[in-house]
């Protein structure tokens, strides 16, 4: 029996990877705990992991350094791919003021941490860790890490430990935080959602009546540079009941339905342009006019535009909308298809299904994971995390490190691959593994590293820091919160949307999803999601480098 117990007490490979494993497995079980309707998750693992270290179990270093440094890559590079291909057109959705509310949140938070710093003489490098457990950002404390090992040529397990500290409080700190705005303005929320649209984002679906007799007689070709960019128009309703998919040619009568897509920023000038908005039920049947989502997996479309594809011309079909990574977007000419958009058309039903053949809506393609993609990106995104940047002020140059590298990368490559012909899609399914299986591993191994020393540290002092990243949580959060809905009058739930995204957060997205059936919450996350993520990665590096 002495190989049980040699294997338990020497350090080993295979004993860092059982380690690990068990770690993993016992934080993901307790993860599924909820007390009040709110789970802290997979961070359960860390804590698991601190236990063991705390316990003495002894991981061979080597593999440890490897599991946490890899796992971060593979976290960050798959919420790359994820939000790469929505990423710039987020700030055209009528994003911007919602991401300047969030990168206020950000830099309100790094002010906070400062200021705690200066103010209880806890090193800033500290208080990193508290920062980044106060927003409940893990690839944040990766980048801080190596950042910290960077300048010293050692590691410190301070950051970690000022992570876990501050942790559970801030889960529950940014609830509180919504809960806050929701009382203090007497938020009710039956009016947050009445009259919201089917749609998301930019795009508006709507119903315009004739009545303006500047355009009447017109033709929607006549009018193109009108309402090009601002108004796509799927079906004509006539004064006499009759249904017809509108062309160039179609000519627009008094008293005509148009059943359009507009954008939101545009909504009243088109309403102005046509006469009127009509929200009534019109008389008249279909026909065999029918609306359908289509999906793109066809190769050969991939990074192709719309106007490229010339749609209406060679299929007598209208593509109204793009959803994309959970955004929606319009469907103009320049707007490139990439595999995985769902395309929302309406026509005859027999073009519509020619239509449906091109572009593929074959499922089962999009099963196939695109590998080379992930690896060639994880390559590229190791050289330029390595790059320096040097920023005025700061005495030493930047680095994106292995968080913020591989994270910009996967971005731009989601984004802009398909130009090259490079296919670098993957299914919901896939990514989330991909991402999972990332996060798990570099939270056991962080853990596991920083949980000998954790104790001592809580019980000489270190339990203040609950207290400090409660302050670093709730702070920015009520001031942007309390700006958002007291002065900028933006909905409720678009606000609690964006509070989770800034800290991403998804228990507290999880937590606003169940207080609406409304989409405004996720839409708002997802806007606000990838520069957060950019900005909390190189704060955290930027508050090491001036520690």
């Amino acid at each position: 029996m002495d190989w049980i117990t040699n294997f338990y007490t020497t350090p080993s490979v295979g004993s860092a990877i059982l380690f690990l494993s068990i770690t993993i497995t016992m934080g993901l079980v307790l993860g599924r705990i909820k007390i009040g309707g709110v789970s802290l998750g997979i961070t359960w693992i860390l804590f698991v992991g601190i236990l063991f270290g705390h316990l003495g179990i002894v991981v061979e270093h080597n593999t440890l350094h490897f599991a946490k440094e890899f796992g971060l890559i593979l976290f960050v590079y798959a919420i790359g791919l994820q939000v790469g291909p929505g990423f710039f057109e987020s700030f055209k959705q009528g994003g911007l003021k919602l991401n300047i509310l969030a990168v206020s949140i950000v830099l309100l938070g790094v002010g906070v941490t400062v200021a705690l710093s200066m103010a209880t003489g806890v090193d800033l490098s500290t208080m990193t860790g508290i920062y980044t457990g106060a927003i409940t950002n893990t690839p944040g404390l990766g980048a801080a890490q190596q950042t910290y090992n960077d300048i010293h040529a050692t590691a410190t397990n301070n950051l970690a430990m000022g992570y876990a500290a501050a942790y559970p409080l801030g889960v529950i700190g940014i609830i509180f935080s919504i809960l806050l705005v929701c009382w203090v303005f007497r938020v009710k929320l039956d009016n947050e959602t009445s009259g919201e649209t089917a749609s998301t984002g930019d795009a508006i679906q709507m119903m315009l009546r004739v009545s303006n007799g500047e355009v009447e007689g017109k033709s929607l070709g006549q009018m193109s540079r009108m309402i090009a960019d601002k108004m796509v128009v799927a079906n004509i309703r006539h004064a006499d009941g009759s249904l017809t998919v509108a062309v160039g040619e179609s000519v627009l009568r008094k008293g005509d339905i148009l059943e359009a897509t507009v954008s939101a920023k545009e909504k009243q000038e088109m309403v102005a342009l046509i006469g009127e908005e009509y929200n009534g039920e019109p008389d008249g049947s279909r026909g065999d006019i029918v609306s359908r989502r289509i999906a793109v997996t066809n190769r050969k479309v991939n990074g192709l535009s719309l106007g490229q594809l010339h749609i209406r011309t060679l299929y007598g079909v209208n593509v109204t909308r793009v959803h994309r990574s959970g955004i929606e977007l319009m469907a103009k000419d320049n707007l490139q298809l990439l595999m995985g958009d769902r395309v929302s058309v309406v026509g005859s039903e027999e073009n519509v299904e020619k239509l449906a053949e091109m572009l593929g809506n074959k499922m089962k393609h999009l099963d196939h994971p695109n590998i080379v993609p992930i690896f060639l990106g994880i390559f590229l995104g190791i050289l330029v995390g390595s790059i320096p940047i040097r920023f005025p002020g700061l005495p030493m140059p930047v680095k994106l490190g292995l968080a913020g590298g591989p994270l910009i990368v996967a971005i731009l490559i989601g984004r802009f691959g398909p130009y090259y012909k490079m296919v670098t899609y993957t299914t919901t399914s896939a990514n989330l593994m991909l991402r999972e299986v990332g996060i798990c591993l570099f939270l056991a191994a962080v853990g596991l590293d920083a949980g000998g020393s954790f104790s001592e540290t809580i019980l000489n002092g270190g339990y203040m820091w609950v207290l400090y990243g409660l302050i670093i949580t709730l702070v920015p959060l009520i001031v942007v919160g309390f700006i958002a809905r007291g002065i900028l009058k933006i909905d409720y739930l678009t606000i609690s949307g964006m509070i989770a995204g800034s800290t991403t957060d998804p228990p507290a997205l999880a937590y606003v999803n169940g207080l609406s059936d409304s989409n405004k919450s996720s839409v708002a996350y997802a806007t606000v999601y990838p520069l957060t993520m950019f900005l909390r990665i190189l704060t955290a590096q930027i508050l090491i480098l001036i520690a």
